[in-house]
C-alpha cells in the first residue's frame, strides 16, 4: 500500500467546506488497498447499509468511484455501499482516496459526502447528524450545520432549541465563512447608534467595521433610527438577549422643575440622538424644544421689549402652551395618546 500519496486535510469548518466545494478529495491520488484492512464507517445512516442498493451496485458493470478512507484509522468515511458491493463480487482489494483529520472530521465528512451523492440520507438521518454536530461543534451557526447536514437553517434551529439545555452557553457562533459573530448584537447595534450620531455621513461599511457588525445590520440600525424605532429589536426565543419592556407607568408624576442649565443639558442630549434626528416626528419635537430653549435664553430680552398691547395675548398663549406641554408629559408617563386640548383656542386668540 502506497504511503506517498497526497492527503486532504480537514481541520476547521472553512477548510472542510472548501475541500468539498472544490472537489479536492476527488482530485487526490487513488490507492488500491486490501479490503480486509478497512474498518466500517461511522455512518450517519441510522439503519446501516441498504441491502437492495448493495445488490444493485454489485450487479452493475459500471465503474464505481474510489471510496473515501480516514488514513490514520483506516475507517471508511464514504462508500460503505460500494465496499459491500465489492465484497459481494468477491473482490480482495478496492480503490480508495485518503484524507487526514480528527475523528470529528470523519463524521462531518461522511455526512457531507453522503449529502452530495449516492443513496440519499433520510430526514431522520440528517436530523440525527445535526444533533451530533451540535455536540462536537457547538459554536457552529445554524446555517453552517445546515450546509453540512443537508437541512434548512430553520430546521436546524428547531433541532438546536430541543437540545438547548444540553449545549454549552455561547456568546458567538461561527458562520459558513469561518468568521465568528456574536449571538447578541445589541452592543454592536448600540455602538452603531453612537457612530451614526457622531458622523451621520459615515458609510455603512465604515459603521459596520467599527461597531463589529455586518453592513446589513448597520443598515437595519440606520433604517430603524429613521423610523423612530428601537435600534435593538427584541428577539423572543431567538437565543439572543431581549430587552425587557419598560415597567408600566403608575400615573402622572409631577417632577421638581429643573434649572435652565439642566434643561439645556437635557435638550443637548436629545438633539444628538439619531432616533429623533432621522425622522420627521423627532425633528418636530426638537424644533418645539428648541423654541422653548430660545425662550429660556431670551427671557429677559423678551420681557423688556414686548409691546404693551401684546402682553395679554402672550401671557394667555404662554399659559396655554405650558398646559399643552404638561398634558403631553402626563400622557407620555401614562403611556397613552396625549389629549388634544387648548392649542386651537390659544392660537385663535392671537390671530
Amino acid at each position: 500500500m502506497s504511503t506517498t500519496q497526497p492527503f486532504c486535510h480537514v481541520g476547521d469548518p472553512t477548510s472542510l467546506l472548501l475541500s468539498l466545494r472544490h472537489d479536492k478529495l476527488q482530485r487526490s491520488a487513488v490507492t488500491v488497498v486490501p479490503i480486509r484492512v478497512l474498518l466500517d464507517a461511522d455512518s450517519p445512516r441510522l439503519e446501516g447499509e441498504d441491502g437492495e442498493h448493495v445488490r444493485l451496485l454489485a450487479a452493475s458493470d459500471a465503474t464505481h468511484p474510489p471510496i473515501l478512507v480516514h488514513q490514520p484509522s483506516m475507517r471508511v468515511v464514504d462508500g460503505m455501499h460500494r465496499l459491500r458491493a465489492a465484497e459481494l463480487r468477491g473482490q480482495q482489494e478496492i480503490e480508495v482516496r485518503f484524507f487526514q483529520g480528527s475523528e470529528a472530521d470523519v463524521f462531518l465528512l461522511s455526512v457531507a459526502a453522503n449529502i452530495k451523492h449516492g443513496l440519499p440520507l433520510s430526514l431522520a438521518d440528517r436530523s440525527s447528524a445535526a444533533r451530533r454536530i451540535f455536540a462536537t461543534h457547538p459554536a457552529w451557526s445554524d446555517r453552517m450545520v445546515a450546509s453540512v447536514a443537508g437541512l434548512s437553517a430553520k430546521k436546524v434551529a428547531e433541532l438546536r432549541q430541543e437540545q438547548v439545555s444540553h449545549l454549552p452557553k455561547l456568546t458567538s457562533r461561527i458562520g459558513r465563512d469561518g468568521r465568528s459573530r456574536p449571538l447578541d448584537c445589541s452592543q454592536g447595534r448600540e455602538r452603531a447608534v453612537e457612530l451614526i450620531a457622531s458622523n451621520p455621513q459615515a458609510s455603512l461599511r465604515q459603521i459596520a467595521r467599527e461597531a463589529g457588525i455586518s453592513p446589513a445590520t448597520a443598515a437595519d440600525v440606520r433604517d430603524r433610527l429613521r423610523r423612530g424605532e428601537d435600534p435593538v429589536p427584541a428577539r423572543p426565543g431567538g437565543g439572543g438577549a431581549v430587552r425587557p419592556p419598560p415597567p408600566p407607568p403608575r400615573g402622572p408624576q409631577r417632577q421638581e422643575p429643573k434649572s435652565p442649565a439642566e434643561l439645556a443639558g437635557l435638550f443637548d442630549r436629545l438633539r444628538k440622538d439619531p432616533s429623533l434626528r432621522f425622522n420627521e416626528t423627532g425633528r418636530t419635537l426638537l424644533r418645539m424644544f428648541d423654541a422653548c430653549h430660545a425662550v429660556v435664553r431670551e427671557q429677559q430680552e423678551i420681557a423688556q421689549r414686548l409691546p404693551a398691547h401684546c402682553l395679554v395675548s402672550v401671557v394667555e398663549l404662554s399659559h396655554g402652551c405650558a398646559g399643552i406641554l404638561q398634558s403631553l408629559a402626563d400622557s407620555l408617563q401614562r403611556g397613552d395618546a396625549p389629549r388634544a386640548a387648548g392649542p386651537v383656542q390659544a392660537r385663535t386668540s392671537v390671530s
